[in-house]
Parts: structure tokens; C-alpha cells; sequence
């Protein structure tokens, strides 16, 4: 909502996590996820998608086959492997759903560096992106926030070419980075914006709700995604 959009929230997991990390996660069934994305899409038009923690292949499978039938125009796919602290959090087969299922509807692939290894079995980055590319997707923008090192690098790969955005690393981190990069990526799209004006919009609000984050717990900092109130 930061970004004019109205988000339609479905579960896919339920989670056991705090700031620390996530301890488990609970699946849900994939028919009752059917049935939530058929309510809500027959009522409402949606113009984009974001997809995040998936969990099983009969959940990706189920996703998939509404975004076939009701044929978003925007899809953005915030690929989660594993949790912040380790834990895997999907199997070479539920790789391997999302490479085959939901990568060839995927407008914007939005991994990080070891989550781009893990789809691909590359281990260089631009190698990584010509391979996701190559699975369907239209464009991918790999994350560095993860990287040993004083800057950020993210680069966005589309169209054969690249752009590689600059950031100043934070001297904290924060639980949910990556989804509120994806998702005001989604909104931003959603509302028309040009793809490289979007991922440099998304990523310059990422930074600041970082900037601005808060402690609740004894771990990582929360963005703070209304900071300018």
C-alpha cells in the first residue's frame, strides 16, 4: 500500500519464525489454496502477482495453473530457498517445480546470489541470470545484499543487457528484506512504471525502510515500510 497498491493476501505457509530465524514451517493444503485464489480472482481483477515462500510442489503447481488461467500481466517471483539463518526451506524438487511451472509465467525474478546458484547450479552471477533467462523469465535482478562487502550490488538483467544499481552496505540487516523488494517492485510495475525506473524505485524505498528500521526482538532489525511518517 506504500506504493498506491491494494494487496490481496493468501497463505501459502504458516510459519514458526521470530527475528532470528525461521524454526519450522506448516505448508497448507493445495486445494484449499486453489480454492482462496479462484474466490478472490473471479471478484477481483488483478493486474500483478508477487509469489514468495511456495513450500511444496503441489503448491507451485496450484499457482501456477491460476496464473494460467487468469493470466496476470505482471508476475514477480521472490524465489525463497531458505530461511535468513540457514534453514532450507525447499528440496530439489520444488526447485525444480519452480523452474519448470512458474519461471516461464515470471515477469521479474528476484533471487539473491545463492538463491540464483541454487536454481541454476552456476556459481557466476551473469551465468546464473542466462540460465534463468533462458527458463522463461523475462528478466531477473540478483540481489548482493548478502555478499561480503562495503557496497551492495544488485543488477538487473532484461533484454540482453544489464544494470548494475550501487547501494551503501547498512551496518544492520533486516527480516524481510527480500519481500518488501519484491513487493514494491510488484506495486510499482503495477502502476505502469517502466521496469528499470521500478527496480530502482523499489530498491531505493528497500534501503530507506532498513534505514529506518526497528528492534523487537534479539535479532535482526524489522524494515520500517511507512519511514517517511
Amino acid at each position: 500500500m506504500s506504493h498506491g497498491g491494494h494487496p490481496l493476501s493468501l497463505i501459502s505457509c504458516l510459519t514458526a519464525q521470530d527475528t532470528r530465524d525461521v524454526k519450522e514451517i506448516f505448508p497448507q493444503a493445495a486445494n484449499a489454496l486453489a480454492e482462496q485464489l479462484q474466490v478472490l480472482l473471479d471478484d477481483i481483477p488483478v493486474r500483478a502477482v508477487k509469489l514468495g515462500l511456495l513450500g511444496t510442489v503441489e503448491i507451485v503447481q496450484t499457482v501456477a495453473s491460476a496464473l494460467r488461467r487468469y493470466r496476470p500481466e505482471i508476475v514477480v517471483l521472490d524465489p525463497v530457498l531458505s530461511a535468513g539463518g540457514g534453514k532450507p526451506l525447499a528440496d530439489d524438487l520444488l526447485i525444480q517445480a519452480l523452474r519448470e511451472e512458474l519461471l516461464p509465467l515470471t515477469t521479474v525474478l528476484t533471487p539473491n546470489r545463492l538463491e540464483a546458484q541454487r536454481l541454476t547450479g552456476q556459481t557466476q552471477t551473469d551465468a546464473c541470470a542466462e540460465e534463468l533467462l533462458q527458463s522463461g523469465c523475462k528478466a531477473v535482478l540478483i540481489t548482493g545484499g548478502d555478499e561480503p562487502t562495503p557496497l551492495i550490488y544488485n543488477t538487473l538483467y532484461h533484454n540482453g543487457g544489464r544494470k548494475t544499481f550501487t547501494w551503501e552496505r547498512l551496518p544492520h540487516g533486516a527480516h524481510g528484506s527480500g519481500c518488501t523488494l519484491a513487493s514494491a517492485l510488484t506495486a510499482l510495475l503495477a502502476r505502469g512504471l517502466p521496469l528499470e525506473e521500478a527496480a530502482r524505485k523499489a530498491q531505493q524505498y528497500t534501503w530507506n525502510a532498513i534505514k529506518h528500521g526497528f528492534k523487537l526482538g534479539h535479532g535482526q532489525s524489522l524494515p520500517r515500510r511507512w519511514f517517511w511518517s
